[in-house]
């Protein structure tokens, strides 16, 4: 796409509907760690972003930090299932050296053709402000990494999400920082596989929302949606919404303004879909508890959205605190959750939400993190396998203290 116009057009609801009931259940879950980071000198350490699985069954995933010695600029990894419940870990490529990225803080994506696509907050040729980087399998194991973008100038820097494709295969992120204005403002850009960027949106203004978010969505018409961790008129954040336009334009609207009385505020979290098009998302901070919440955005067909806050976390033994990831839903519309925070132990949880057919949602703890070596801190998000079993990553806690990768068995 070319251009870089944007038509700025504010919609926002700024009543919250009538909160959703819902009731706490302690679950039965199993809970495996698959793999404790710091097994070694070269190992990578601290995963801070969600695993994508391969058609083999083969888990993929970044760590912040750790990796060769002479780097240690974090890792790309991949963990294969050994048939015997236990897993083997492979480095496929580790950051830092020379005008290489450094610090992966997100997940991965598969191209068409195999190739796995990400960015580095940091690293790169220009000035430290990151990259976006791809991964081709080279045979025998080994895997090729090249830089495919620096960020810096007026191009955005230090990416605060990994990408998503489109079906022309070209990726979409966001990035913290604009260098134009200096300050936590960030953009939305577009990258094709040539290397080519597009910024289809520069937050140059508090009230459109600040510091966009780690995760991109597009709705089934091509729009693309997400948050902002800041912004809006009582700074507590927004979700946008980007149509495309036409020549290369691109129209802001906001579903979503955050801080109202009762709400959610300071979401960081990809937001998903369910088949009614109605969005899901979490906060960090806010509502009734101010230790973060689930929400829920519905279209009323007039280009407005409402807001249902599903569920306020409390900062006890009986549910978790501070989500500081997204949702991710199964086959039959329950999400999953983590949080960074609160539950038994204090060092987070996974979480689980039913809805019965009357639109009751009930809250469900499947695992509480801290007690002995099970990992402490689950900020990413969860994905599911084909037998409805989650996995994910730790940024802390494990044999070794550098975080896990884990399964939970519901």
């Amino acid at each position: 796409m070319s251009g870089k116009a944007v038509s700025l057009v504010l919609k926002a609801v700024v009543a919250i509907l009538p909160i959703a009931l819902f009731a706490s259940n302690a679950g039965a879950a199993t809970q495996k760690v698959l793999y404790n980071f710091g097994a070694s000198s070269t190992d990578g350490e601290y995963p801070s972003s969600a695993l994508i699985f391969d058609k083999s069954g083969n888990l993929y995933g970044t760590t912040t930090n750790g990796g060769a010695e002479d780097s240690s600029g974090g890792t790309v990894f991949e963990l294969t299932p050994n048939g015997d419940g236990a897993w083997t870990e492979t480095i496929l490529h580790s950051f830092g050296n020379s005008n290489d990225g450094a610090s992966p803080d997100f997940g991965l994506i598969f191209d068409a053709s195999g190739d796995l696509w990400g960015t580095t907050n940091r690293g790169g040729s220009d000035n430290n402000y990151g990259t976006v980087f791809e991964l081709k399998p080279a045979g025998g194991g080994r895997w090729t990494e090249s830089v495919v973008f620096n960020f810096g100038g007026n191009n955005g820097a230090n990416p605060s999400s990994g990408l998503i494709s489109d079906k022309a295969g070209n990726f979409y992120g966001t990035t913290a920082y604009s260098i134009s204005t200096g300050d936590l403002t960030g953009k939305v850009f577009e990258v094709d596989a040539a290397g080519n960027e597009t910024v289809l949106l520069d937050f140059d203004s508090t009230n459109y929302g600040t510091y966009p978010g780690p995760g991109l969505v597009f709705d089934q018409a091509g729009n693309l949606y997400a948050t902002t961790y800041n912004g809006g008129p009582d700074q507590d954040g927004t979700v946008f919404e980007l149509t495309p336009a036409g020549g290369g334009v691109w129209t802001l609207t906001q579903p979503h303004i955050f801080g109202h009385r009762g709400d959610g505020s300071n979401p960081y979290c990809n937001l998903i879909f369910d088949a009614a098009g109605n969005l899901y998302g979490t906060t960090q901070d806010g509502g009734a508890h101010v230790y973060g919440t689930v929400f829920e955005l519905t279209p009323d067909g007039n280009g407005t959205w409402g807001e249902t806050i599903l569920h306020s976390f409390h900062s006890d033994a009986k549910g978790g605190a501070r989500p500081n990831a997204g949702l991710v839903a199964d086959g039959k519309g329950n999400l999953y959750g983590t949080t960074v925070w609160g539950g038994a132990f204090d060092r987070g949880e996974v979480f689980m939400f039913t809805r019965n057919d009357k639109g009751v949602w009930t809250h469900t703890v499947l695992h509480d993190f801290g007690k002995g070596t099970d990992g402490s801190g689950p900020d990413a998000n969860l994905v599911l396998d084909a037998a409805g079993n989650l996995y994910g990553t730790t940024e802390d806690g494990g044999t070794y203290g550098y975080g896990t990768v884990f399964e939970i068995i519901p």
